[in-house]
């Protein structure tokens, strides 16, 4: 006997609450329903419900055993329509959170296209540079950018995200090139304030002290200006009133057309990430795990970052 067919089978008594009601979704006799969960229990050794003419009820081991009957018919379900033009749709409610200033450049543009491929789904998307509780605020799915503090969200990397010192070609011939991060202290930088989310500071790779390599350090430069948007710090910038340690997804259309230059390159940290975050769950949506290729493919693709729309 089909192993699969058994395992639908008692998915669909379990639910329905009754033999004569899955056999009548299904199309074929009671009888062929008993038999599947005969032959079943008989397979596993164990017995999965308490059968009466009034009712049936599930025993300790067949409750246990429906939750990963209804993961693995689930997953299934999920594998055949990525594969498949005529599989299962995705459809329901998507409710996304990202970072304001990435938000608004790399991820709102995407959102009604990706309505376009799934018109089933609905989409909330909410921007906001405040630390949102993915879980307790009931989201799908959050893009984060830079280091992930310690969480029970599983996180899926989408791309590497660099970040440079950058200022206008005025800036820098009027008041020189920092040769050094030290030598930042004797600039005006663009500061998030201390209440943004970016706490840690500029990170830059410099020789280690010992045994040849980098390390990696944190500094807080000061300047006159500081801000809690980073959209800010941004134009201020390109304004010319300071230096800024901005992302590359930010500044890379700039530095290409000459309205910024990079400074100190090489002690530029390592990449760190941008992410998919979500609650653990043993289910996945079909239309969260869809969203989340759909970023992955857009931004693999290099001249993304270039113009945001690829």
């Amino acid at each position: 006997m089909d192993k699969l067919k058994q395992l639908e089978t008692f998915a669909s008594v379990a639910t329905r609450g009754s033999l004569t009601a899955a056999a009548k979704a299904e199309g074929v006799a009671p009888a062929i329903i008993g038999r599947r969960l005969d032959g079943l229990e008989s397979r596993l050794g164990v017995k999965l419900m308490v059968r009466t003419t009034r009712r049936i009820t599930l025993t300790h081991e067949g409750s246990a055993f429906l939750e990963d009957c209804q993961r693995l018919l689930t997953d299934l379900a999920n594998a055949e329509a990525s594969v498949s033009a005529g599989g299962v749709k995705a459809s329901g409610h998507l409710r996304l959170t990202a970072p304001a200033g990435f938000g608004r450049r790399h991820v709102a543009p995407l959102v009604p296209r990706f309505r376009e491929l799934h018109p089933e789904v609905t989409i909330s998307l909410n921007l906001s540079d405040r630390v949102v509780d993915v879980a307790g605020e009931a989201y799908d799915c959050a893009v984060r950018v830079g280091d992930l503090p310690d969480s029970s969200l599983v996180s899926v990397r989408l791309a590497d995200n660099r970040r440079l010192c950058v200022a206008t070609p005025k800036y820098l011939q009027q008041h020189g090139r920092p040769a050094t991060p030290a030598d930042l202290a004797r600039f005006d930088c663009l500061t998030l304030s201390s209440d943004a989310s970016q706490t840690r500071g500029w990170a830059f790779a410099v020789p280690a002290a010992e045994g040849g390599g980098t390390d990696l350090v944190h500094l807080r430069p000061g300047g006159p200006l500081d801000c809690s948007d980073g959209q800010v710090l941004h134009e201020w910038c390109l304004a010319g009133y300071g230096i800024a340690w901005r992302s590359i997804w930010e500044v890379e259309a700039d530095i290409a057309a000459g309205r910024l230059e990079a400074v100190l390159e090489d002690y530029a940290a390592p990449p760190n990430g941008i992410f998919a975050l979500f609650p653990q769950r043993k289910h996945l949506a079909l239309r969260v795990r869809l969203w989340i290729d759909f970023l992955k493919h857009h931004y693999g693709q290099p001249d993304f970052w270039s113009v945001g729309r690829v």
